[in-house]
C-alpha cells in the first residue's frame, strides 16, 4: 500500500505543469513587451542599482590612490562629526523648512488650478489657461534664476514700483529672511502647471452623470467640486502626496546653489549645497556621502511610515 501511495504522488507530481514552465511560456508569449522591458531594467541596475556598493565609503576613510576596498574602516565618525558640527541644525532646519513650506503651500496650488481649469466651460480660455501656467516649465533653471536677479534686482522693475509707492529699495536676494519666500514662490510660478496635467487627467475620468446627479439635488458648483470633484481624485492625490514626501529631505541643489550668496547662506545652505560644496569642491568624499546616507534614510523612513499611514486611513497607497 505504501508502494502504491507513493507512485500515485510521484505521477501527480509529474503531471501538474511546472511554475518555471509557465513563467517562461508567458514570457514567450510576450516576448516583445519583455524586452522593451529590458532597456529601462538595465539603466536602473546599473546607474541606480549598482553603484550603491559605493555607499561604504561613508563608513570608511576613502583614499582614490586605495580605492573603495582598500581604504580603511572609519565606522560611525563621519557621521558623529556631522551630527556635532556647527552647521547640523541650520542645514537641518533649512532643508526641512523648506521642504514644509513647499508641501503646505506649492502642493494644493496644482489641484486647484486643476479645478480651475475643470470648471472653466470655454474651451477658448481653458486652453488658454493651461497653455500660460505650462510655459515656465520650459524655461531652464538659469535662465529663472536671471530673470530673478533682473526683476528682484536693486535697480530692477520691483524696487522701481516700490520707490513709486514711496517705498525704499530692497535687496531680496541679499537677504536670508527673503530668500526662502523667492525660493518657493519661484518654483510654484515654474511647475504648477506642469503639475496640474496628472489632476486634470484624473479629473476628466470623473463619471459626468455624478455632477448631474448632484445639480439635480440643488448642490452649487463649489459642493460639486468638494463632493464628486475632489473624491473623485483623492486617490491621485495621495499617491503624488506619497510620492513628494518620499522625497521630503530633497532640494534641487542647482537653483539654491545659483541663488545663494554669502548674504542669504544663512536661509539658502542645504544640506545638498554642503554637500557639493564639501564633497565636490573640498574632496571629503566619506564625510558627505555619509550625509548623503542619512539624508536618503530619512526620506526612506518617511516614505514607509505615510504609505503605511496612507494604506490605514484611506486604503490608497503605492504598496
Amino acid at each position: 500500500m505504501l508502494m502504491e501511495s507513493e507512485q500515485v504522488t510521484a505521477a501527480l507530481s509529474l503531471s501538474q505543469p511546472k511554475r518555471g514552465s509557465g513563467l517562461l511560456k508567458k514570457i514567450a508569449k510576450r516576448y516583445d513587451l519583455y524586452l522593451m522591458l529590458l532597456l529601462p531594467v538595465a539603466w536602473y541596475l546599473i546607474f541606480h542599482y549598482g553603484p550603491l556598493y559605493g555607499l561604504q565609503i561613508a563608513f570608511k576613510n576613502f583614499n582614490p590612490a586605495k580605492g573603495i576596498f582598500g581604504s580603511p574602516w572609519e565606522g560611525f565618525s563621519h557621521f558623529e562629526r556631522f551630527f556635532d558640527s556647527y552647521y547640523f541644525w541650520r542645514l537641518l532646519w533649512n532643508t526641512i523648512s523648506i521642504n514644509l513650506f513647499s508641501l503646505l503651500i506649492a502642493f494644493p496650488i496644482p489641484i486647484l488650478l486643476a479645478l480651475l481649469v475643470n470648471e472653466i466651460k470655454s474651451k477658448t480660455y481653458s486652453k488658454w489657461l493651461q497653455n500660460i501656467t505650462y510655459i515656465p516649465h520650459f524655461i531652464s533653471v538659469v535662465v529663472i534664476v536671471g530673470i530673478l536677479n533682473s526683476m528682484l534686482a536693486p535697480t530692477g522693475p520691483i524696487n522701481m514700483l516700490i520707490e513709486a509707492f514711496g517705498g525704499t529699495p530692497v535687496r531680496f536676494l541679499e537677504q536670508a529672511g527673503w530668500f526662502k519666500t523667492i525660493f518657493i514662490g519661484s518654483n510654484i510660478w515654474q511647475s504648477m502647471g506642469w503639475q496640474s496635467i496628472i489632476y486634470i487627467a484624473a479629473l476628466s475620468g470623473v463619471n459626468p452623470q455624478l455632477y448631474e446627479a448632484a445639480k439635480m439635488d440643488g448642490a452649487s458648483r463649489l459642493r460639486r467640486i468638494w463632493h464628486v470633484s475632489l473624491p473623485g481624485i483623492a486617490p491621485v492625490i495621495v499617491i503624488l502626496l506619497i510620492l513628494d514626501i518620499g522625497h521630503f529631505m530633497n532640494v534641487g541643489f542647482e537653483k539654491i546653489l545659483l541663488m545663494q550668496n554669502n548674504l542669504n547662506l544663512e536661509s539658502s545652505d542645504v544640506i545638498s549645497t554642503f554637500v557639493y560644496t564639501t564633497g565636490i569642491l573640498k574632496g571629503e568624499y566619506s564625510y558627505t556621502a555619509a550625509i548623503g546616507l542619512f539624508n536618503s534614510v530619512i526620506n526612506l523612513i518617511l516614505l514607509l511610515l505615510v504609505n503605511r499611514f496612507a494604506r490605514k486611513t484611506s486604503e490608497t497607497s503605492l504598496w
